[in-house]
């Protein structure tokens, strides 16, 4: 994934968009950008390795020699974010928050006219803001290149320009990503995160639509191209990558994730299969307000039976290394005996992708004596790697847990019923969840509907992007 913070202002905008930009961290762990424009010094500009620290404690060197009016900055989990692109455009910062499936295909077709070249990372790719530039700068104004490099991508590109007057914002061509516009007394700011710029003293002044182009300067902001109508906002921004103070069309993350856990108790309780638990836990961190939800929707007592330790490793995936990460994540849970031994516990996640670190967790509290270890995922069995956003490192649909399970069972036979095998009360569906049961542990195991998903967000069906579940586009 990733995000992004940008300022045009009557005044040095630094330290906003630094602290801006931290408040996006949460949506990436690979590299940190900054880009700041100054009348008299040009473009500054500094990008971080934040894999294992902070962008906060990494850019707070830079702060001393960062000064301007017009600046945005980035958190990316892809490439090395912003890029500086001189072109017939002029001089001007880019970066994208983008998945572009026929990347192959358009620096091929670039090369075909002989005379353009890109940079090549380390690893031999082209970093994809470069990509998005190379598209962008095919056209004679930026409008227009940034409407033709949307088109020609196959996947998604969000795309943040950072010109010597203006900043230059543009969604996503079926909004499936947020962008939010706020103002102050000094200027405005661009965000992908609608409370990172609240704490900064900014109000919302507009969300655009899919596809929608504005441009952004101290003294108003003006929309360039107008918003497309269809939209497919991605369904996991509130199942998981959102913040909790964040909101997306209208319903808050927090919310809906409580929401969601009252929902998935409902039903339950309406099937017949809520189990009899001494305490409700959530997995720390997003998984605790659905199981907050779930807890008072079955009128059973909510519990932390053990603690995320985050001091020093906030999230378990940002080692590279599966094993190390692994590692992190068991050394993270600290428990609380009195809420395990011998007791009955029901765990809800926010969500089940590959299930690496499921076993060590049973593991981890029947060794702390817990009498049972019931389990319930946030949102339904994920069947397909999403095409759209880089929200797993998975890089095929068999490294997905539900998938995996359906080839045991089944093999190929399998993969040709997977609307069954999401569906709990088919057969396949319950000898899915028997089998996931049986190999981690766990005494029952239940994941949320997608009718309950859409039910919790709470916006029009038809305006959500459910592929990763569905596989329906």
């Amino acid at each position: 994934m990733g995000g992004f913070f940008g300022v045009a202002s009557k005044r040095d905008c630094a330290l906003d968009i630094y602290f801006g930009v931290d408040y996006h961290s949460h949506l990436g762990t690979y590299r940190g950008g900054m880009a700041i424009y100054d009348e008299v010094d040009g473009f500054q500009r500094e990008i971080h390795n934040i894999e294992n620290t902070p962008f906060r404690t990494k850019f707070e060197r830079d702060l001393d020699h960062f000064h301007g009016n017009m600046g945005m900055g980035c958190i990316s989990d892809s490439d090395p974010q912003p890029l500086i692109v001189r072109s017939h455009h002029g001089l001007f910062a880019i970066t994208t928050v983008s998945a572009i499936n026929n990347a192959d295909e358009l620096i091929k077709e670039y090369f075909s006219d002989h005379g353009h070249q890109f940079m090549a990372m380390s690893s031999g790719k082209v970093n994809s803001a470069e990509l998005i530039a190379a598209l962008i700068n095919q056209k004679d104004d930026l409008v227009s290149g940034i409407l033709h490099a949307q088109e020609m991508i196959d996947g998604s590109a969000t795309i943040l320009i950072l010109k010597e007057d203006c900043i230059i914002a543009a969604r996503d061509k079926l909004g499936r990503l947020p962008i939010w516009l706020g103002k102050n007394s000094d200027g405005h700011c661009v965000s992908f995160e609608s409370f990172a710029y609240t704490k900064l003293g900014y109000e919302t002044v507009y969300e655009l639509g899919p596809q929608e182009i504005v441009k952004l300067t101290p003294e108003s902001f003006e929309v360039l191209s107008p918003a497309r109508d269809e939209m497919k906002i991605c369904a996991f921004l509130w199942t998981y990558y959102g913040y909790p103070n964040s909101d997306y069309e209208g319903t808050n993350v927090e919310m809906m994730r409580y929401k969601s856990g009252e929902i998935m108790a409902r039903d339950e309780i309406k099937n017949g299969t809520l189990p009899d638990v001494d305490y409700v836990g959530g997995m720390p961190d997003s998984g605790i307000p659905y199981a907050m939800g779930y807890a008072g929707k079955s009128k059973q007592a909510f519990a932390r039976p053990f603690i995320k330790y985050t001091p020093t490793w906030a999230r378990s995936f940002m080692p590279s290394n599966q094993a190390v990460r692994n590692h992190v994540a068991k050394m993270k849970q600290i428990p609380i005996p009195g809420l395990i031994e011998g007791h009955k516990l029901l765990l809800v996640d926010d969500s089940i992708v590959r299930g690496t670190q499921l076993r060590e967790t049973v593991d981890f509290l029947k060794a702390s004596g817990a009498k049972e270890v019931h389990m319930r995922s946030g949102c339904p069995p994920i069947m397909y790697s999403c095409p759209y956003l880089n929200f797993s490192r998975g890089k095929t649909d068999m490294e997905l847990l539900a998938r995996r399970i359906i080839q045991e069972l089944e093999g190929d036979e399998g993969q040709k019923h997977i609307d069954e095998y999401s569906d709990a009360s088919t057969e396949r569906g319950k000898r899915m969840l028997e089998a996931i049961c049986e190999k981690f542990g766990f005494d029952s195991l239940g994941y949320q509907t997608l009718d309950g998903l859409i039910e919790a967000i709470n916006i029009d069906p038809s305006r959500i992007c459910t592929y990763c579940w569905s596989g329906k586009k």
